[in-house]
């Protein structure tokens, strides 16, 4: 939350997406510091660092399309309506996988205690 909090200019998506990406780096962080340092832990941070980026360049493809309907440069109503909700959606999906592996990641740290 450090990283997102010293951007003031994000908007909502871009300062949860910055969450995101903090929340897998810390999670990839996590397993060496126990002893697991291998391949699958830098697979799945490494998996969710492109998902995060595959969402945001939805995001930002969806805006600039919207932006240009509105501008007038482009008559595609629907295609930048669709795209905006494309990735909307996959936002939300990404939110509740990241929701998932928190939760995952807080019951093995009670476990562990």
């Amino acid at each position: 939350m450090a990283i997102a909090a010293a951007i003031p200019g994000l908007n909502p998506v871009q300062l949860e997406l910055a969450r995101i990406e903090q929340d897998a780096l810390r999670l990839g962080a996590i397993a060496p510091a126990q002893g697991e340092a291998d391949a699958s832990g830098a697979g799945f941070a490494q998996s969710m660092t492109q998902a995060l980026l595959r969402v945001d360049a939805k995001g930002q493809d969806a805006g600039e399309r919207m932006a240009a309907v509105e501008r007038g440069e482009s008559d595609d109503l629907v295609g930048a309506m669709l795209a905006s909700q494309d990735a909307s959606l996959s936002f939300s999906m990404l939110m509740q996988v990241r929701n998932k592996v928190v939760g995952a990641v807080d019951e093995l740290i009670k476990l562990q205690l």
